[in-house]
């Protein structure tokens, strides 16, 4: 027997014949015609403001991404600026003459120093060393609620 033979494929289309008959023959009532007309108007107008939503939301995004790259290379070209002021001083102009030509200003006299011979006369500063805040050892769970405490009440300091 095939699956896709004539009569077998009428058979399994006649129960919905008649509902698809019965749904016609509803139509012939001047309301049900109004009720579907007015369905697919609401449906119409409310699929064409999501789009509407969904694209000024892009939109806003879009603009919103091109305004800060904006800001960023408005502080970029500032800095840019400043940056020319600087090397335009004389003050660059004598540090760079120090620095990468040896010169120095008339009358001064230049002392060169080995750097283990320097380094060896210096003293410790106690602020260098970099000494790690005495945080007890808690439990993943207990810092983790922490954090969120800290969180949910402004703290600036989570500790990790």
């Amino acid at each position: 027997m095939k699956m896709f033979d004539k009569i077998n494929i009428q058979n399994r289309l006649e129960p919905h014949i008649e509902t698809v008959r019965a749904y016609v023959l509803s139509l012939r009532d001047i309301r049900n015609v109004g009720l579907l007309v007015f369905t697919i108007i609401v449906l119409l107008i409310s699929w064409s403001g999501v789009k509407s939503i969904q694209t000024n939301y892009g939109l806003q995004k879009q603009i919103a991404r091109l305004a800060q790259e904006n800001q960023v290379q408005s502080l970029e070209n500032t800095n840019q600026a400043l940056q020319n002021q600087y090397y335009n001083t004389s003050q660059y102009l004598e540090i760079s003459a120090r620095q990468n030509l040896g010169l120095g200003v008339a009358g001064e006299t230049e002392l060169l120093i080995p750097k283990d011979v320097a380094l060896a006369h210096t003293v410790k500063q106690p602020g260098t060393a970099a000494v790690a805040p005495a945080v007890p050892k808690q439990p993943f769970w207990q810092r983790n609620f922490q954090a969120w405490i800290d969180f949910f009440l402004h703290r600036g300091t989570v500790a990790n």
